[in-house]
This record gives structure tokens, sequence and C-alpha cells, in this order.
């Protein structure tokens, strides 16, 4: 084989062990693809990520956040912060397995006059001190703007940000030179509907994902009304 068709072995590599996370990613039911799929915001993609059921497996999540730890072995950490559910269970695992044996602590999302926002519990802030080591952990990156949030709040706090480790990431998302580590990274493309070339092609449109969110309601009970 010429030097020009020979892959780079650590490349490769890299490429094989993406696949085996896309592989685990699709036993939990979390990653759809090779579809026609309808996007909550209308667009059409081919590819879907329900990130509520990423970490449903117990035994997939601990091994996916020894993966991340290992990786950010090198450094010490003194703190895990994420924010979500999601991230905070694989959270949990990155730091059970890293060896400097960090804390965990979580922030809240939300928005504030229309913009997003990310808050750290008062109970949590003595945690982030100046000089505090953070490791950031997200289950998906899709835009990056929570990640910069909690930058930039690690900051304020004095801390500093050791790296962000996360099960998937869009390749287009860049975080100011910060050191991120992600199981699986690419990017998958959308359409607006006008313009979709799987609907030219008259590929059955999927609305499984947007039908779900609008019809079905999550499963509650409440306490009853004392009695009179």
């Amino acid at each position: 084989m010429s030097a020009v068709g020979r892959k780079d072995p650590a490349g490769m590599d890299a490429e094989v062990r993406e696949k085996i996370h896309l592989e685990i990613l699709k036993r939990t039911g979390a990653y759809h693809a090779n579809d026609h799929i309808l996007l909550p915001s209308g667009q059409h993609t081919t590819e879907y990520i329900e990130k509520t059921l990423v970490t449903t497996e117990p035994s997939f999540i601990e091994g996916l956040g020894a993966v991340i730890a290992k990786h950010f072995a090198q450094w010490p950490t003194d703190v895990v912060l994420s924010t979500g559910p999601g991230a905070l269970i694989l959270s949990h695992c990155v730091a059970r397995a890293h060896p400097s044996r960090p804390v965990v602590v979580y922030g809240a999302k939300g928005t504030s006059s229309g913009r997003r926002r990310v808050t750290l519990p008062v109970e949590f802030q003595r945690l982030i001190r100046p000089g505090t080591k953070v490791l950031l952990v997200e289950d998906l990156v899709s835009s990056g703007t929570t990640l910069t949030l909690l930058i930039n709040l690690v900051e304020r706090l004095g801390g500093h940000v050791v790296g962000v480790g996360c099960l998937w990431r869009r390749t287009s998302v860049e975080l100011a030179g910060r050191s991120v580590f992600s199981l699986v990274s690419r990017d998958f493309p959308t359409y607006p509907a006008e313009s979709c070339p799987l609907c030219k092609k008259g590929v059955p449109l999927n609305q499984e994902f947007v039908r779900r969110r609008q019809t079905r309601r999550p499963s509650s009970v409440e306490e009853p009304k004392p009695a009179d």
C-alpha cells in the first residue's frame, strides 16, 4: 500500500473508538441514524439524539465515564461540575474513576430576560474557590453556550477549568482554546423543510420525536387533599 493510501494508526484508532461509542449509544436507544427526521425546530435531519436516554444503562455510562476520566487523569482535579440530570449522572462516573477523587457539584440551567443562564447553588459555592481545579462534564454539546457560561462562572469564582469532557460534541463547537475531549465528535446536517434533499427524494418523514413531545405528558401523581 502506498504512503498516500495508508491511514494514520492513531487516527484509525480514534475512528474505531468512536464507532464503538456510537454503538453503545445506539444500544441505549438514544442515537437514531439513517432516517429522515423532523426536529422540534422544524428543521429536517438524518440523525437524532434523545439525550434523556443516554444514561439509562448504568454499565454503559460507567464505562464511558471511565474513558473520560482516563483522558483527564494527568490533570489534578478538585471538582467535577455539570448541569442537567444526564450530565450529572455522567459526572459522578467520571469523578469516581478519576485518580484525584474530585467532588461533584452541579449547576442549574435557565433563562433570564430571554437569555440563557447557569446558576451554582449557594451550598456548592464554597467548593469552588481561587485556585480550585474544575473539570466540566456534559452529555451532549450542541452549541457550547452552556459550557461557555460554566467556564465564566468558574473563573468568576476564582477557579481554573482544566478541561471539558462530554459524550457527544458537534465538531463545529469550539470553546476558546479549552481542552475538549468527546467520545463522539461529529456534526449531522440539518435542512429547512423547503430545501430538504430527503423531501425532494420522497423519503418519508419521521415525525415521532416531535409528536411524542406534543401528545405525551410525563406521568405524575400528587399528594391527596387532606380530609375535611
